[in-house]
């Protein structure tokens, strides 16, 4: 079985994944606190709160550790955030690119947002793993093609030892869905409303949608519908009795975490939690592909 670290946990939406793909995690960092407490409420192995910039890995390079996971920050590329990478978050990208390097897996998996594609800091980071011997592979998922019933896009680099580059393109291509999951597709009829209200960054942009569609992505905000709300042409129904914001667990099982996960802390924390996190069946899709390289490598 392959063993695997995760940094920059979170609450645990790649080691969930991973997990469920047939990996066995033994450890995972992250610096959140109440991240790290509903980490360790749902995983069996331990999770140290940690900054991972001074992290010490050399207990885990005895470990013989195959593979390192991890979702840097991403609110300094994301749309949602201040795209302002002055602010040190976008730094951790390098941090976490220097520390698998220390580590040298065989493998290792980084997610992040799209929007990193932009960024000056995604060439120092690929520069390094290269010159320490990877083989890299690039894509950018969306999460609808791969079990989540969610339009969610994330970019994903994934790297092998002495492996060529898009190594694993091939077979993240092929298992992908012909068409995106609905939120009905999903959860069939559980949520018991056939419209929701999902808070949007601006008022130009439509809030109501039907659950005959995927989600749009998942953030880190869920407010009740205002009574103020003016009806945007986009919206899938305009009639308010018809329509509610999700709860914190409908929208975490939108994330494809199992529905007996676990979550506490205020509602600001949870909801951002939620938002934060690498959907479970996404990560699982992942890791399922990368299996599969790696068995037919060895046949």
């Amino acid at each position: 079985m392959i063993k695997g670290i995760d940094l920059f946990c979170g609450c645990g939406g790649l080691s969930k994944g991973f997990e469920e793909a047939g990996y066995k995690i033994i450890a995972a960092f992250d610096n959140w606190d109440i991240a790290t407490e509903v980490y360790s409420m749902n995983f069996n192995h331990t999770v140290f709160k940690a900054n991972i910039e001074t992290l010490d890995i050399e207990e885990y390079k005895k470990e013989d550790i195959d593979l390192v996971i991890g979702g840097p920050p991403c609110q300094d590329f994301s749309s949602a955030g201040k795209r302002d990478e002055s602010l040190g978050r976008a730094e951790l990208t390098e941090v976490f690119a220097i520390k698998v390097c220390e580590i040298l897996p065989k493998w290792f998996v980084m997610e992040n947002v799209e929007r990193i594609k932009k960024s000056p800091y995604l060439l120092s980071v690929k520069e390094t793993f290269k010159k320490n011997g990877y083989g890299l592979t690039e894509i950018v998922l969306d999460a609808s093609l791969c079990g989540v019933p969610q339009k969610r896009k994330r970019y994903f680099l994934i790297g092998g030892l002495k492996e060529e580059d898009d190594f694993l393109k091939e077979n993240l291509e092929k298992n992908l869905a012909k068409k995106s999951m609905t939120v009905r597709e999903y959860f069939g009829d559980k949520l018991g409303v056939e419209h929701y209200y999902r808070h949007p960054r601006s008022y130009q942009r439509r809030a109501i949608f039907s659950i005959d569609e995927p989600s749009p992505t998942i953030r880190g905000v869920n407010r009740p519908i205002p009574s103020t709300y003016v009806f945007h042409k986009g919206d899938t129904c305009k009639d308010r009795e018809k329509i509610r914001a999700l709860t914190s667990e409908e929208r975490m099982m939108l994330q494809t975490f199992p529905k007996d996960f676990k979550l506490k802390g205020t509602k600001t924390e949870v909801e951002q939690m939620i938002g934060n996190a690498v959907p479970v069946n996404l990560a699982k899709y992942v890791g399922n592909c990368l299996k599969e390289y790696i068995i037919e490598k060895k046949e």
